[in-house]
């Protein structure tokens, strides 16, 4: 079955109908995401943050000072 082919079916149902629909398909997608994902559930992963990165700092300070 198509897109074309459900679109009228959808416009007829109910308000609540619609939402449900909605539902639905959001749960599926998460399903579909949740499957192709490259980071696994529950596990931890470090994140690099410009904080506290003196060595960063001092390295783009320099690049800098060559431009003036």
């Amino acid at each position: 079955m198509t897109l074309t082919e459900i679109l009228p079916s959808l416009q007829k149902l109910s308000h609540f109908e619609k939402v449900k629909a909605i539902q639905f398909l959001a749960t599926e997608l998460t399903k579909d995401e949740q499957t192709s994902d490259i980071l696994e559930n529950g596990k931890n992963y470090e994140i690099w943050s410009p904080y506290n990165a003196f060595s960063a700092e001092k390295v783009l300070t320099d690049m800098l000072q060559l431009l003036k």
